[in-house]
């Protein structure tokens, strides 16, 4: 499997669970995204983006990126291009890293629905920021190891049916919900949980335990 992950501009913590996680990847930075190498100890082997909020100049150590521009005004994202340039560079699974919070609502949701969109073309994604993971779900049951008193929740883009959570304070089995419900929310971790969703569009966005900070 050729994982990669791609630097984003949202938050990040660079803890020890991040960087277990990113182990060995390669690595893309989309614009601003560069600025989270430097504390994850990477070095991107491809900088892409319209670079509108790129560091003019970044660490001597980045200075010898190749760089992959756009112009600002395009019909993708800089994070959509850093994916579809992975994918052309042979990646199976992708990390987004910096792609949960930030100063824009607006970034995050794209990338959620990025991620929903390229793991239903086959690709193993996740997001992780070093406070919060997410990961898309499908009808093959996904287990998640998650700590016990882990908060996390389901968010739905469309209605879904057989929604089964095994492993958490509220269990569920094989239920139906509308787009609008939020029965989803905020639930407890006991230990791994496993999340099976029959038909629909969701996603598992899981607080990660700090004792692994």
């Amino acid at each position: 499997m050729s994982h990669f992950v791609i630097l984003l501009a949202g938050r990040m913590e660079p803890t020890l669970a991040l960087r277990a996680a990113i182990r060995g990847a390669r690595v893309i930075a989309a614009d601003a995204g560069i600025r989270h190498a430097r504390a994850l100890g990477l070095s991107p082997e491809l900088w892409v983006g319209d670079f509108d909020s790129a560091p003019e100049a970044p660490p001597i150590a980045l200075a010898g990126i190749k760089r992959e521009p756009f112009p600002r005004d395009k019909d993708k994202t800089d994070g959509e291009l850093a994916i579809e340039a992975a994918i052309t560079l042979g990646a199976s699974k992708i990390t987004l890293v910096g792609a949960l919070g930030g100063p824009r609502s607006d970034h995050a949701f794209s990338h959620l629905v990025l991620a929903l969109r390229y793991f239903r073309q086959g690709v193993d994604v996740a997001l992780r920021d070093g406070a919060e993971s997410a990961h898309p779900l499908s009808a093959e049951a996904r287990t998640f190891d998650l700590a016990a008193g882990a908060q996390f929740s389901i968010l739905k883009f469309s209605p879904v049916r057989g929604l089964t959570i095994s492993g958490a304070k509220w269990p569920l089995e094989d239920v139906d919900l509308p787009l609008t419900s939020i029965l989803t929310q905020s639930n407890e971790a006991r230990g791994p949980v496993t999340v099976t969703v029959a038909d629909g569009e969701a996603i598992l966005l899981a607080q990660d335990d700090p004792a692994v900070r």
